[in-house]
């Protein structure tokens, strides 16, 4: 009103075409003209798309789809400054449990296309998470913030809208993105064209992005490996099984490793994605390794990613070629002292020289 504005409050449904269009017929009689059309209307969603009913896609889809078909059919006559729809980075690249929810506000990014296409004003904003009360609340907040996606203030976001609409594109993403969290999850499962020049889809990290604290990580590794290399075999299985444990235990914020059963599936455990890639990293960061994204999910329990990281370590290589050396030498028992003295010198081998020589004996 400040600005010159008419302001009037009135109860009216956007998904009701006759009483969307009753009061159209009243501000214009009014005269008053509306210049811009601005739908921000949604109903949130979480619930996983098998598990999703009618009824629920239909309550959904109604307040973003139903209100702006009907906001398109109403004002389609009006000379409008703006038509502005609120879509969401649902309908950018996907959120996971939100099917129905990035369903909707696709509708929305393809009505302001089609508007556009008929030289009509839209513009559809895909917003990322607002704080202040948006539809992001509790404890959906730390799971945003954990994949990389901060609230923006409400203020900043206006701002953008203000330069969305300046701009003159009819589809925009605004969002808050800490990408070498969000980059790594998104494409934990698979490769993205839409960040692939960004970063690298298979390992799920910055193309050229050294880290900062790589003598640190690099010495807590070192030490590690060396603990490895001083313990028996069982041993470091056993160590290793207890690392794995540990890591996903402050993944998921217990505060025992006892909580995080080595037989049980990580899905089972509770881990997503996020914390999928947050479990490969410390992982790395522990023992040197360079391990893919998806290493969680390709071995499917904590038991089973020990043993992938003794191999990945060398260690299972170096057991096996020790046993097949040791198979491969003389079974006379009168050759009892070679026997010994053989053991001493495969004792004294390194990895290479271990599987060289049971290759040479075995061909």
């Amino acid at each position: 009103e400040e600005l010159g504005a008419t302001a009037t409050v009135v109860a009216c449904d956007a998904t009701d075409r006759d009483a969307l269009t009753a009061l159209a017929d009243t501000l214009r009689a009014d005269g008053t003209p509306v210049r811009a059309v601005v739908h921000t209307a949604g109903v949130g969603q979480a619930t996983a798309l098998a598990a999703m009913t009618r009824a629920e896609l239909a309550e959904v889809m109604d307040a973003k789809v139903t209100g702006a078909a009907n906001l398109h059919a109403v004002f389609a006559d009006a000379d409008l400054d703006a038509f502005v729809l609120f879509s969401s980075i649902a309908a950018t690249w996907g959120s996971g449990w939100q099917g129905g929810y990035a369903a909707a506000n696709t509708y929305l990014d393809a009505l302001a296309e089609q508007r556009r296409a008929r030289g009509l004003a839209a513009t559809s904003v895909a917003w990322g998470p607002w704080a202040g009360g948006g539809l992001a609340q509790g404890e959906a907040v730390e799971q945003l913030e954990r994949r990389g996606l901060t609230l923006m203030d409400p203020d900043v976001a206006i701002a953008a809208m203000e330069q969305a609409l300046t701009l003159g594109d009819p589809c925009t993403t605004v969002a808050e993105v800490a990408w070498e969290k969000f980059a790594p999850s998104f494409t934990a499962m698979r490769p993205s064209a839409l960040l692939g020049e960004l970063y690298d889809p298979r390992r799920g990290t910055a193309a050229d992005g050294p880290s900062p604290s790589g003598e640190a990580e690099e010495d807590t590794s070192e030490a590690f490996r060396r603990q490895l290399l001083s313990v028996p075999a069982d041993e470091q299985s056993r160590l290793l099984q207890e690392l794995v444990q540990a890591e996903a235990a402050r993944v998921l914020g217990h505060t025992s490793a006892h909580a995080v059963e080595a037989d049980r599936a990580f899905r089972d455990l509770g881990f997503d994605s996020v914390m999928g890639i947050e479990l490969r990293n410390r992982l790395n960061d522990k023992t040197g390794l360079d391990l893919e994204s998806t290493i969680v999910f390709d071995e499917p329990s904590p038991e089973a990613l020990a043993v992938r990281l003794r191999r990945e370590l060398g260690l299972a290589a170096d057991e096996d070629g020790t046993e097949a050396a040791l198979a491969a030498a003389d079974p006379d028992p009168a050759a009892e002292g070679d026997r010994t003295d053989r053991s001493d010198q495969i004792r004294d081998m390194d990895v290479q020289d271990l599987i060289r020589m049971a290759l040479e004996t075995n061909s």
